[in-house]
Parts: structure tokens; sequence; C-alpha cells
């Protein structure tokens, strides 16, 4: 692999129609994530820590605090040419925007034809993993074979949900059907109850990838998108193979969070991915320094725990506590508190994620909700509580009775009038 040239594209432009009110006004990839990340900073990291330091993203809905993001963190010297590098949708080939993942490529296949790379690796921007690209890379070169898919193994239960993706038999390597959320699946020959699927993420060898976007563009029936329509192209050609997540090996690793990936596409699945960092022994350890997730780093003091005027504790239980954060007599339990966020006495906050420069006033509860970006809970109000009060207030309640709260308001206001959150 020492004398591959490798271009690295990442696919940010998701709408993130099903993570709203969180994507109201920034793109899926750009959502906080974890008290100081963004969703972006996951796929990034595992490509930089992989060694790759050619890098597009593709972007397209609402993306000014991504490309900002990307702008103000994500810097290479440019002295060893290396680049991460935003990328718009640019109208090249006509007046339309991008019209699926695989029309994103075709439409920027000038960055391919500049990086002339021996392998193009295509990510997604939006979910939670460590996978060190290089092993994968191995695999693909090893098959012979023009792509291959990255599949996570997943619970039989839940085969409905995901693109599936079914080997040859006795070649357990090489794809015999990609199907988009079937109702059944076979199992594992190694795993009866588990199947094999698709993490959104793949490797080509750059002419093939080329041609098929090429030919896929000209194919008026088609979707124009990786999943649903390029993979199995290549599916039909005998041309795909796959790559079991589960052989990855990270350094500092370790069996209870081997493995671990997370499509956070939906307002639920984005609270459990959080739900599994506090944890004593966490589902995905962010504390993996031999592997780290790179992000900003705010001019923040560090977290201060206070006792109130009439000396109540400020504590934190079984949470993540960011910088500039200030408990002064209140009480976290079970949450995800971020960047400058204050907790006043004798508020609770419980099972919850609060964004950054969230206030929790005095008296004030939040249980089971996400917070964003300066919202405001007054003096002995709740969110999360009573979900009924929560709905008739205007704001997004779950089937499973998560309460979010969209960014800038103030809890008890009127839900369509934004605060400035100054």
């Amino acid at each position: 692999m020492r004398d591959l040239k490798i271009l690295s594209i990442v696919l940010a432009g998701g709408e993130g129609k099903r993570l709203q009110p969180l994507t109201h006004d920034r793109a899926k990839p750009a959502v906080p994530f974890a008290g100081s990340y963004r969703l972006i900073d996951f796929a990034l990291s595992n490509l930089v820590n992989s060694g790759f330091r050619e890098i597009v993203v593709l972007t397209q809905y609402k993306s000014h605090s991504l490309d900002r993001h990307i702008s103000e963190t994500w810097r290479f010297s440019s002295l060893l040419g290396n680049y991460i590098a935003s990328v718009p949708a640019q109208q090249r080939v006509g007046k339309r925007w991008f019209q699926g993942s695989a029309d994103a490529i075709f439409q920027s296949l000038n960055l391919i034809y500049d990086a002339r790379p021996d392998i193009v690796v295509v990510v997604g921007a939006d979910h939670v993993y460590r996978m060190d690209f290089r092993q994968m890379i191995e695999a693909h070169v090893e098959s012979g074979l023009a792509a291959t898919v990255a599949g996570v193994r997943q619970p039989m239960a839940q085969v409905k949900q995901f693109g599936v993706i079914e080997t040859v038999p006795g070649s357990p390597a090489t794809i015999d059907r990609f199907v988009e959320k079937p109702d059944t699946t076979a199992g594992l020959p190694d795993s009866p109850d588990e199947f094999l699927a698709s993490m959104g993420n793949y490797v080509f060898d750059a002419r093939a990838l080329v041609d098929m976007v090429i030919e896929d563009s000209r194919d008026e029936s088609s979707n124009h998108d990786m999943g649903g329509n390029i993979i199995p192209a290549f599916v039909e050609r005998g041309q795909a193979g796959v790559y079991d997540f589960a052989h990855n090996v990270i350094p500092g690793g370790h069996s209870t969070d081997h493995g671990y990936w997370r499509d956070v596409g939906t307002i639920d699945s984005f609270y459990d991915a959080h739900m599994d960092l506090i944890a004593p022994v966490p589902s995905f350890d962010l504390y993996n320094l031999r592997w780290p997730i790179f992000t900003r780093q705010h001019v923040l003091p560090p977290a201060k725990f206070v006792h109130d005027v009439d000396r109540q504790p400020g504590r934190a239980v079984d949470s993540i506590v960011g910088a500039g954060v200030v408990i002064s007599g209140g009480y976290v339990e079970g949450s995800v508190v971020s960047q400058g966020v204050t907790v006043d006495s004798l508020a609770a906050v419980s099972s919850s994620i609060l964004m950054d420069r969230v206030r929790i006033e005095r008296g004030a509860r939040v249980h089971r909700a996400i917070l964003d970006k300066n919202v405001v809970v007054p003096p002995g109000e709740t969110v999360g509580l009573f979900p009924e009060v929560d709905r008739r207030r205007g704001y997004t309640v779950t089937d499973s009775g998560l309460t979010v709260v969209p960014k800038n308001h103030v809890v008890g206001d009127d839900p369509h009038e934004a605060h400035p959150g100054w």
C-alpha cells in the first residue's frame, strides 16, 4: 500500500430531515456531538489517523456552519501536499444541484482528475465510530475487486433498517446481493443471529469509480445514489467485495468498544449514542488517546463545581462535562453537558444533552431532553418531565418521549420566535 496514491471523499451534503430541529439551520454533519465535537469530526479523524491527508468534503445543504468548522479546525500545512478542502455544489455539468451521492461525485470528477489517485476512499460524514481505513484498503487490494463496501454486524431484528450485504456462498469476501431494507436475510455463517449492514464507507479503484459514475449519470432511471445504484452495479458485474468491520483493530481499543458504529440519523439514535458515552465502561470510549477524535479547541476555562449562596453543592454524576461549564448548586446526572453551560442553584438535569451555552436557571428541571445551543430554561420551568406540555409549546417530542428544544429559544416563550441568546 505504500506506493498507492489515495484520495478521500467525504459525503457531507446530507439534509438530515429526521434530525429536525437540530438540522433546522445546519447540515447534518455539522450537528454538535458529545459536548465538544461535530459529527463530521469522526469521519475526518478516522481518515487522518489512518494516514490520509488528501481529503475533499462535498457539501450542499445549509453548509455555512460546516464550512466554517472545517476551515477553522481542519488545517494542514501545504508543504507536503496535504489538504482538507470543503467543496460545495458548483453546477459544473449543468444548472442543477447534487441529485444524490453518486451525482455529487460525478459533478466533482475534476477533483479526482486533479489528484490522479490509484484508490478513492468514499465515506459518510455522520456516523460515530473509529476505523483504520488502511486495513480496509489492504483487504481491497488483496481481493482484486474494483469496489469494496465496509460492512458492520447488526442484530437480525434490525434488518429492515439497513442496506444489507449478502455474500457469495463459499466466498465471504465477494458480494452476491446488496439489498436495501429487506424483510429478511440469511444470518452470517459464524453468527446466525447477525447480518452485515453497509456502513456507507467504500473503497474503489479510481478508474473503475470514474467510469461507473459517468455511466450512472447517463441513466435517467437512476437515483444517482452510491448505495442504491453504484454498488449494485458493481455487484451485478461481480466486482464488489465486503470488508467486515469486526476485523478492524484500533490502537488503544478494547473489547467493550471494539466494532462500535452508530448511525445517528434520528433523534432517538442521536440520543442513544450520547448515552453510550457516559457509562463507567462506555460502549464508545472518547478517551482513547492513541486514536484521538480531533476537533476545534475553544479558549475556555476548566469546568467549575461550586456551592451556591445557600451552600448547596454543585454536582455531576455519570456525566460528561465540557470546558467552561459552571454548576453552581445544581445537580446533573447521566447527561452530556457541552461547553459554556450554566446550571444554577436547585436546578436538576438528568438523562439529557445540553449543547453549548445553555442556561438552566434556579430551580428549573430538565429530564430526557436535548437542548440546542443558547437555550434558556427560566427559573422553575421544566423540560421533558411533561411531554404533553412540551408538545403544546410546539417542541418536538419523539415517540419515545424525548423533548427537543431548538437553538436560541427561551422555554415558555413562543417557540417560533428565536431568542438571540446573548
